[in-house]
């Protein structure tokens, strides 16, 4: 599989693949606190309404820190195509796990989900020609084992549901894998701005339909939802411009812990002996491709 696209890169960016990393993390961390508040609001309010305004949240962060002018150089970018089809990819996977998540226990989907990271590694090698080391596929293992020990799946049945959360996983992989191939077209903040510009299109055709006036306390959740997601996006963004996918991916497992102890700390959610364990093989696959990147620099 093959993606042909022609853009422009930019200089070198600043910082290297360990400032990558930590972007990234910070990012799955932020996208997990991101994910809380959801929960919060969809009791009340639909995924398409919440989406809107998160995206009109996010780009009007984006016009205040950027000005005018970034209007026009998102209209000039070389990166509109990509980031259409990107934006396409993203609200397919995000449709597809909500469908599923309403059939499916909480560690099914999890588990199904966290496929991703593997997707994105396979992905990265005919696509982004990425020489994927033996270590990051070592990494990639350690942490999918975390996740299947710590979301604790039984008597997984095979059902539509189940390709639906496989079918987010593969949709979000691939826009990853395609983030990085624009990541140097364009300086984060356009790519927020354009990427954000065509949710609000299409997330907005829906608004008239599931329409829900928000009190006070939902409205401060829905603005909440775009500066969390705007910052997660600028460090996802910024994290995928520095490391190749490869090396960040098993990275995307460390939301599975803030997921827990924010679960914890809000819902009062005891993590089990299980969580405990995968939660180290995580933090294990983490060093694993930290430590292997260190001595790769060296070399």
């Amino acid at each position: 599989m093959r993606l042909s696209l022609k853009i422009e890169t930019g200089a070198p960016v600043a910082g290297g693949v360990g400032l990558g990393i930590l972007l990234t993390s910070l990012s799955y961390f932020l996208f997990t606190l991101h994910d809380g508040v959801i929960k919060l609001l969809v009791e009340t309010t639909a995924v398409w309404q919440i989406l809107f305004f998160r995206s009109a949240t996010i780009l009007a962060g984006c016009f205040l820190a950027g000005g005018a002018s970034l209007a026009k150089e998102a209209a000039q970018s070389s990166i509109i195509k990509p980031m259409l089809i990107r934006s396409v990819l993203l609200l397919a996977a995000w449709l597809s796990y909500y469908n599923a998540a309403r059939f499916m226990h909480l560690a099914e989907l999890t588990t199904l989900y966290y496929a991703a990271p593997v997707v994105a590694t396979l992905l990265a090698v005919p696509i982004l020609r990425e020489q994927v080391t033996v270590a990051r596929w070592v990494a990639v293992a350690i942490g999918f084992a975390g996740v299947v020990i710590a979301s604790n799946p039984v008597d997984l049945k095979i059902s539509w549901q189940v390709y639906l959360a496989l079918q987010a996983a593969c949709l979000w992989a691939l826009s990853t894998v395609l983030l990085r191939k624009t990541a140097m077209g364009a300086r984060s903040l356009v790519q927020m701005c354009i990427t954000n510009l065509f949710f609000l299109f299409m997330t907005g055709a829906m608004l008239l339909h599931v329409w829900h006036t928000p009190t006070v306390t939902e409205a401060a959740l829905l603005v909440s939802t775009g500066i969390i997601g705007g910052l997660a996006q600028l460090a996802f963004f910024e994290g995928m411009r520095r490391a190749p996918v490869s090396v960040l991916a098993p990275f995307e497992y460390t939301s599975l812990i803030w997921a827990f102890l924010l679960g914890y700390v809000i819902w009062a959610d005891v993590p089990t002996a299980n969580v405990f364990i995968g939660a180290a093989l995580i933090c294990g696959a983490g060093f694993v491709i930290v430590f292997s990147e260190r001595l790769k620099l060296r070399r």
